[in-house]
């Protein structure tokens, strides 16, 4: 028998590549992040309150440049606790993300000890066979609404361990799961409407309504759905007529082992009893709550974290798991989700080394020199891809729009461009950059809980990217023309 035959022994093996784990990746961004703060000099904007944003705002005009801080071997090292919070301050970073993250991991741990998802999974697969692709367009709309509404990101992790079983189980890949989310829910932030953390926020900082433009943006969403929800419905049904075709065939085995418990399970006999009735119905609840919480009562992590903690002691009560199985379950279902956490806290480090080196501003500066002085098209495609560029360094869509828009969005009346246009070309930069960026938690802790490393979620994503590259183009320079 030769190797490429041979049988592997160790599913963890199966799920293995060899391109760096996201750890890596992200430590490695670091260090470089921390190597261009010795060679890229140092400035600063003069910054003022801006009480319609909430935050400050730099001033243009008032750049300039200032003692440097280069990061060294210290500021490395301490970089991924810092991700998490100031190690001086005290201060939050992404700490509350990372808790989130366990609770939610708990959470899922409880629902999982009472068996009801993976016997909802077969009992579903037995009501839709033969309709199962619709389920790709309807769930990435309303991934969608989540984005253009309200930004809906992080939020998302919390749908990934329950969406890839059902794909899976549906004759799909883990991949099919992690695109209708990630893409989902990126495509409506890149086609942000109402948005409050990237097109309203942008807009209150460019000193225009957030209402200017908005016609443009529902072309976008709408446009950039329909691409992106076909490309994903083509790659499922190419992948179920042909499992080899999947971007992680390899790790077929192995994902079906993870993710359905039992890769030959059958979904004729499966029949929930009451107890996992009511367990799904307040599971289903428990994300209903949290996306009302988040859209319309300013909720964020210690409360979505609250609402998942108490949903797992409620439904650990109901299925009567008792006290020890509770418990137990609720670590284990942590402990699974905690490489996720820790890269929430790596990729924030990247963040605060830039913050701490000082080079933000300088690269803002640059792009705000790049830009006199340019007739119309020219100006709003190089404003795309400036925003593109800052994108993979800031990847908040609203530290991005506090960063940017006040500096670059009054240039927009030199070249004849609506500043409307502007910040256009700065949320549908930021999302496209979003649905790959190594800095952005979202996307490497999604891929994460999918098993589906960077490199492969790279090869099957790269086409996308140009087509609506091509298409976001054509939009606003046709938006700029007319």
């Amino acid at each position: 028998m030769t190797m490429e035959n041979a049988p592997i022994q160790n599913p963890e093996e199966d799920l293995a590549t060899r391109f760096p784990t996201a750890y890596t990746i992200l430590f490695l961004l670091i260090i470089l992040v921390a190597a261009l703060t010795w060679m890229i000099p140092a400035g600063q904007y003069d910054r003022t309150m801006n009480e319609e944003v909430g935050r400050e705002v730099a001033v243009p005009g008032t750049y300039q440049t200032v003692d440097p801080n280069p990061q060294g071997f210290v500021d490395v090292m301490l970089a991924p606790t810092a991700g998490f919070y100031d190690p001086d301050s005290y201060a939050a970073n992404a700490i509350d993300v990372a808790l989130f993250v366990l609770f939610l991991g708990g959470f899922l741990g409880v629902m999982n000890a009472t068996g009801a998802i993976d016997t909802g999974i077969r009992s579903s697969m037995r009501h839709m066979e033969g309709h199962e692709i619709w389920m790709i367009p309807i769930l990435m709309t309303l991934f969608a609404i989540g984005g253009t509404t309200y930004g809906m990101a992080e939020e998302t992790l919390a749908f990934y361990a329950i969406l890839i079983p059902v794909m899976i189980a549906a004759g799909y890949d883990a991949v099919t799961g992690v695109a209708i989310i990630l893409i989902g829910a990126g495509i409506g932030v890149l086609g942000s409407t109402i948005n409050p953390f990237a097109t309203v926020i942008a807009a209150n900082a460019a000193n225009i309504p957030f209402t200017d433009g908005i016609l443009l943006r529902f072309l976008l969403l709408g446009g950039g759905l329909v691409i992106c929800s076909a490309y994903v419905m083509r790659y499922a049904m190419r992948v179920k007529a042909d499992p080899s075709y999947s971007i992680v065939a390899k790790q077929r085995d192995a994902h079906r082992k993870l993710f359905l418990q039992d890769q030959n399970a059958e979904f004729k006999e499966a029949t929930l009893n009451g107890t996992q009735i009511v367990a799904l119905v307040i599971f289903a609840l428990t994300f209903a709550v949290m996306i009302w919480g988040v859209s319309s009562q300013g909720w964020w992590m210690a409360r979505m974290g609250a609402l998942f903690f108490g949903s797992a002691i409620l439904i650990g009560l109901i299925a009567r798991l008792g006290e020890k199985k509770l418990t137990g379950s609720f670590v284990d279902g942590a402990r699974d989700l905690l490489g996720v956490a820790l890269v929430v806290g790596l990729a924030r480090g990247i963040v605060v080394i830039m913050e701490q080196g000082m080079i933000a501003d300088t690269i803002l500066h640059s792009a705000e020199t790049s830009l006199g002085g340019l007739p119309e098209l020219a100006f709003i495609n190089l404003m795309f891809w400036i925003e593109v560029g800052m994108s993979f360094f800031v990847p908040s869509s609203s530290g991005l729009a506090v960063l940017s828009m006040p500096i670059l969005a009054p240039l927009a009346d030199f070249a004849n461009v609506g500043r409307d246009l502007v910040v256009t070309a700065f949320q549908s930069a930021n999302g496209l950059v979003n649905l790959i960026n190594p800095t952005f938690a979202v996307v490497v802790g999604g891929l994460a809980i999918g098993r589906v490393s960077y490199d492969r979620w790279i090869a099957f994503i790269w086409p996308l990217l140009l087509i609506l590259t091509v298409f976001i183009t054509v939009v606003i320079s046709a938006a700029t023309l007319l």
